[in-house]
């Protein structure tokens, strides 16, 4: 895992990570999103801004002021609508006129079991859905997005939040917030689904990748290792609940402090909502039932 002090760019500063491809951090950081989010260029005369991040209007600035003679902003790709990822793309869109491209609004992609979690009741648990958040094109998984000099393919990456995507280019793979070197990623219903996340794990870990562009941190340049770091992070997560569970039915708050032994309190109701990721994982492939009701307070067993 990346160590905290090799990556401390300046904020507003840009980086070129390969022809082509230039990163600008967001002065936006905190224990959620580490130094602050990426926001990366990607061309030489027709760019595609991924990510513009949160609604800032130095980071704005910083943006077009990368935008060289010659050059001009022709898409604006939202990798997914959290709010240190999306909110800027409305008013770069008003100042340069590029359109916005994105998978869908905040809903979109979301899974069956987590809409039947929402009309039962279920709320965000506060990492910051940009609710308001509508592409102005409608991007769908496989699609190629282009301009002179680059082409950009839409994989569709739900696990993080239903309308995730991660976008490739050549052996190079823009990964948001699913893949990261500095921190595994947060998974938390009813936005996150740890079954989707599993299996577009799986599906990225198919593709033999250089290096990945992450949403926040460095840049991973052992893709495939780090997946496998990730699937076997999971797992493990998922073998100490099964442990806990072995000996008494239990709630995620109380799993949650039981594995999350070392977390700050200020994190563990995150980590509360991880758990719930893993518990309704669970369920659907029957290891674990609610004792009662289906929902993120409850209590749960485990199935023999």
């Amino acid at each position: 895992m990346q160590a905290p002090d090799d990556f401390n760019p300046t904020a507003g500063v840009p980086e070129e990570l390969q022809p082509g491809v230039r990163r600008l951090l967001a002065p936006n950081p905190s224990p959620m999103t580490y130094r602050g989010t990426n926001t990366y260029l990607v061309g030489t005369t027709d760019l595609a801004v991924i990510d513009p991040g949160p609604d800032m209007d130095a980071h704005l600035e910083a943006i077009l002021a990368c935008v060289l003679p010659g050059q001009r902003i022709s898409h604006i790709v939202v990798t997914h609508s959290h709010l240190d990822h999306s909110p800027l793309a409305r008013p770069l869109a008003t100042r340069c006129g590029a359109p916005i491209y994105g998978f869908g609004t905040s809903e979109a992609g979301r899974s069956a079991i987590m809409q039947e979690l929402v009309s039962a009741g279920m709320k965000s648990g506060g990492e910051g859905i940009d609710l308001g958040f509508t592409p102005d094109i409608t991007v769908a998984d496989g699609e190629i997005l282009s301009a002179a000099g680059w082409e950009l393919e839409v994989i569709h990456t739900p696990g993080h939040l239903g309308n995730h995507i991660a976008l490739a280019l050549g052996d190079a793979c823009f990964t948001a917030d699913h893949v990261m070197g500095w921190a595994s990623s947060l998974v938390s219903p009813p936005d996150g689904d740890l079954t989707d996340f599993m299996s577009s794990c799986t599906r990225l870990r198919a593709r033999n990748w250089r290096v990945f562009y992450p949403g926040h941190g460095a840049a991973v340049t052992a893709p495939q290792e780090r997946l496998d770091w990730l699937i076997s992070h999971r797992k493990g997560r998922e073998a100490e609940i099964l442990t806990c569970l072995a000996e008494a039915p239990a709630t995620p708050a109380e799993l949650a402090r039981r594995i999350y032994k070392e977390t700050p309190a200020a994190l563990l109701p995150a980590a509360e909502r991880n758990v719930f990721a893993h518990l309704v994982d669970l369920v659907g492939r029957s290891r674990v039932a609610p004792c009662g009701e289906f929902r993120e307070t409850g209590r749960f067993k485990l199935l023999v």
